[in-house]
């Protein structure tokens, strides 16, 4: 059975915490909880902007550099097969970190021979030598993997950043900005048939799977 709890006890117990407060030398009222800096209390939360750095660079350097950097990509794949170094001396970073793979600028036309646009991560394949096999396969967004744009730059260097996180964010910011100023014009619908024209990037990867270019610039051409 429950015991009734009496006026007298209630006294003690509301008595209590204050006198153990006292006994153990803690002031209630001194206790406080301090907020987390933000921008809007004046804390340096919003000092690294990886988007608003991306925006700044965008046109004013970074594609013109590509512009200026890209080769034609039969051109460059067939020379990083050969000889990574020599083509990563001639259409990629040279200032690369040692353990990182090559990065190439390409120029990527031809004929669209599959798409998949279901997926956030859509893609299109190129034909670039007319034999009417792919021979790249585009990221057109709006999820993108990787960070070849950031990479293929020999201006952006890890040490430019305070750590790997604002790094990583913004090798992250180029595939938003591409998404946003140019992939998400794109046509989605019958893609297959149509020309293709990018300039863009791509990593060197194991030449199992297609190469993955990701694009700074991208058109489509009507459909046939």
């Amino acid at each position: 059975m429950l015991k009734k709890l009496t006026w007298p006890n209630v006294a003690w117990a509301t008595l209590a915490l204050p006198t153990l407060a006292a006994i153990l030398g803690i002031s209630l009222t001194a206790c406080k909880i301090l907020p987390t800096p933000s921008a809007e209390n004046g804390g340096n939360a919003s000092a690294f902007n990886a988007d608003k750095m991306v925006g700044d660079i965008w046109a004013a350097k970074m594609v013109p550099y590509l512009e200026q950097k890209a080769g034609p990509f039969p051109e460059v794949h067939a020379l990083a097969k050969a000889d990574p170094a020599a083509a990563g001396a001639k259409y990629g970073n040279p200032k690369k970190q040692a353990n990182s793979p090559w990065t190439f600028a390409v120029r990527l036309e031809g004929k669209i021979v599959a798409a998949n646009t279901q997926s956030r991560a859509a893609t299109m394949d190129v034909d670039a030598d007319g034999d009417g096999k792919a021979d790249a396969r585009v990221q057109i967004g709006p999820a993108m993997r990787g960070t070849a744009l950031r990479d293929s730059l020999d201006f952006i260097q890890f040490n430019d950043f305070t750590n790997q996180i604002e790094f990583a964010q913004f090798g992250k910011a180029f595939n938003i900005h591409a998404d946003k100023t140019v992939l998400s014009k794109l046509p989605r619908e019958a893609l297959e048939g149509r020309s293709a024209r990018v300039v863009g990037a791509y990593v060197l990867g194991s030449g199992q799977d297609l190469p993955l270019v990701t694009p700074a610039e991208a058109e489509i051409g009507p459909k046939p």
